[in-house]
């Protein structure tokens, strides 16, 4: 994945970093520090706040405006860490501009403005991709490696949790605001990504904001499997874990255990065995369950910043002119999931279709309890 910048081969590419809040810094930072880019541009309404961050990342230009930007700075790219309700009029004015884009997740408020989003990037022939950061992270790369060779089996179900005592966001709910993480992870790792038979969210709003604070998706998939996802902004202790069983192995991911991240047991319930003895699953029914008690043991990882290996991704895709790992379509994939989850918070918790509706069974039981 990586690119070693060379001036008379592969000469930094020109970067400018729109917003300077809360995500702004980490990206710039990140870019100023890359081989592979000349941080050009910062670009914040809070001219101030723009200011502040070009010191401390060597003094690129500072400007107010997208439109100020394009028209008086030469870049290649733009990297866009704005509230996702800009997210698409900002991305469509560079990709016009002929400009490759990165942009923070989620890649757009909504699914159809995420796919005109990719549309227009392929049309105009520039990388659009979406900075899903934990994809980058070397827990989740060897997580993908682990479930590419087969290590852990075929997966059967998968558990996440990402709660802490976290700020309430003003324009999304929690979903928005956490479960893209999880998301994305899920999209990375899953032979074929992310492509749930449906989506049922449930949620709660303690606080009365107007908003879920607490919420749980569940996210049938087409092989049988489960995955399930947790995210809380009212927690007091942080978590931030995943499980993934598989028949063969199982691995747990504790992303705040820096001494062990991944764990890899080789213990659970014997499905070779099960069916090696008791045949088909009419046989199996009442049967004794077999389990398999084996080692655990945790996988050498890597040290980096995974910012810094997104930065590198984001050269690569525009050298190359080839999908970055987490790109557009990647991320309308996370969109329509986080779309159904939505949707099936306003029906109550029923069954979404990813594309839009509710499931013909929800909607007969929603039919027959109104009729009740």
């Amino acid at each position: 994945m990586s690119i070693a910048a060379d001036s008379t081969v592969n000469p930094a590419l020109r970067v400018a970093v729109i917003g300077a809040g809360y995500w702004g810094p980490n990206l710039a930072r990140n870019f100023a520090m890359s081989s592979d880019w000349e941080l050009v541009a910062i670009c914040d309404m809070d001219r101030e706040r723009a200011e502040e961050l070009a010191r401390k990342t060597g003094e690129p230009a500072v400007v107010t405006s997208v439109d100020e930007l394009l028209a008086e700075h030469e870049v290649d790219a733009v990297a866009i860490a704005t509230p996702a309700r800009t997210h698409f009029g900002i991305a469509m004015q560079a990709i016009a501009a002929g400009k490759h884009v990165v942009v923070e997740k989620p890649l757009a408020d909504t699914t159809e403005r995420g796919r005109e989003m990719v549309e227009a990037a392929r049309a105009a022939g520039t990388v659009l991709m979406a900075d899903h950061t934990y994809c980058y992270t070397p827990a989740v790369l060897k997580i993908r490696e682990l479930i590419a060779s087969g290590e852990l089996g075929e997966i059967l179900y998968v558990d996440s949790v990402r709660i802490n005592l976290g700020l309430v966001q003003p324009d999304v709910d929690v979903f928005w605001d956490l479960a893209p993480h999880d998301l994305s992870i899920l999209d990375f790792i899953l032979p074929g990504g992310l492509e749930p038979v449906s989506v049922s969210a449930q949620g709660a709003d303690p606080l009365r904001s107007g908003k879920s604070c607490v919420g749980y998706l569940s996210l049938p998939l087409a092989n049988g499997a489960l995955a399930h996802v947790h995210v809380n902004w009212l927690s007091p202790t942080k978590i931030r874990q995943m499980v993934i069983g598989g028949s063969k192995k199982t691995l747990v991911w504790d992303d705040l255990n820096p001494q062990q991240r991944l764990s890899v047991f080789d213990r659970g319930v014997d499905l070779g065995r099960q069916e090696q003895v008791f045949g088909d699953a009419a046989s199996r029914k009442g049967a004794a369950i077999s389990y398999r008690l084996g080692d655990t043991w945790s996988p050498a990882l890597s040290e980096f910043e995974p910012l810094g290996l997104m930065v590198t991704s984001f050269a690569e895709a525009i050298r190359k002119d080839q999908p970055a790992p987490t790109d557009g379509s990647s991320a309308l994939r996370v969109l329509a999931v986080l779309e159904a989850a939505s949707a099936s918070l306003a029906a109550g918790g029923a069954k979404a279709l990813l594309g839009g509706g509710i499931s013909s069974d929800a909607a007969k039981n929603t039919t027959m309890e109104s009729a009740l």
